[in-house]
């Protein structure tokens, strides 16, 4: 479940991060005031809400591939781990 969440959220956080390191590059300070305006941040919210909802459905879809997940088992009297098959 944590994993889902912090893969979203890093995916939602890399506009803001790709912003701060292009002022950086360009021998800014990335974190004053002026440069994160309204505008700037609604503009990076709404990239931010598109590369995580892509960045799901893309994960989403890589992960049915994986086959059906058989839980750890009992056979012969021997632990066998979980798997997916």
């Amino acid at each position: 479940m944590w994993r889902a969440i912090v893969e979203t959220a890093l995916l939602f956080l890399t506009p803001f991060v790709a912003y701060a390191l292009f002022h950086s590059l360009q021998l800014r300070w990335p974190f004053v005031r002026e440069l994160w305006h309204g505008r700037v941040v609604s503009l990076l919210t709404i990239a931010g809400l598109l590369v995580a909802i892509v960045g799901v459905v893309t994960l989403g879809f890589s992960r049915l591939n994986q086959g059906a997940y058989v839980p750890a088992h009992m056979e012969n009297g021997k632990l066998q781990p979980g798997r997916f098959q």
